[in-house]
């Protein structure tokens, strides 16, 4: 499998911004497909995450290349507010893209909170226990007990922080160095999107 590009989700994450206090799905997706090749070259502990990141990839890519809804896909806002103004979310059929962007939405908080603590590791410390309080701050709350205990014994095996960046980088010293303005990039998005969901009221979402 291609390594991790972290070039490729900064630039991706810094596209997504160019429209005014939104955030343009395209290059969201596209960044996010990128955030999860690392986690399928992590290996099996992260297998029930990057799978489940695809399919929701896959749902949103299918809606923006539809041309009954791509016009709709464009930006997280057009979306929300077309899946309200249609009243789509009482609609049992209808596959929400909303709802399918909250579970993405979610798990960016995980990725941004582990990569910002993964930064400030030296090569040769243990990566689980900060892997461990991130999924627990954040990815853990929406999780059933089996799936969170599943998640937290796998997470023993991670390696130290040099030999999970050489696993997975391109370039270690490259992705050392622009890893810090891809979080900016990475919260800049989170904090839009969460602003949009308490805007339009869509948290509740299940």
């Amino acid at each position: 499998m291609e390594k991790f590009d972290l070039n490729k989700v900064l630039i991706s994450f810094q596209n997504s911004i160019k429209d005014e206090d939104d955030v343009i799905l395209e290059y969201y997706l596209k960044a996010y497909r990128e955030v999860n090749r690392f986690f399928q070259l992590m290996g099996s502990v992260f297998t029930f995450v990057s799978n489940d990141i695809l399919s929701k990839i896959t749902i949103l890519e299918d809606f923006l290349q539809d041309n009954k809804t791509q016009e709709h896909f464009k930006t997280v806002e057009t979306l929300m507010k077309y899946e309200k103004d249609s009243n789509l979310f009482a609609d049992e059929a209808y596959v929400s893209g909303s709802r399918t962007l909250l579970r993405l939405h979610r798990g960016l908080e995980f990725i941004y909170e582990f990569l910002q603590k993964l930064a400030v590791l030296e090569d040769n410390e243990k990566t689980s226990s900060c892997c461990k309080s991130s999924y627990n701050n954040t990815l853990a709350k929406y999780h059933p007990w089996v799936v969170r205990k599943a998640a937290n014994v796998a997470m023993y095996a991670l390696p130290c922080q040099g030999d999970l960046l050489r696993k997975v980088c391109i370039d270690v010293p490259r992705a050392v160095q622009e890893l810090p303005e891809m979080l900016k990039f990475t919260k800049i998005v989170y904090d839009r999107v969460e602003l949009l969901y308490t805007t339009h009221d869509l948290h509740w979402l299940p």
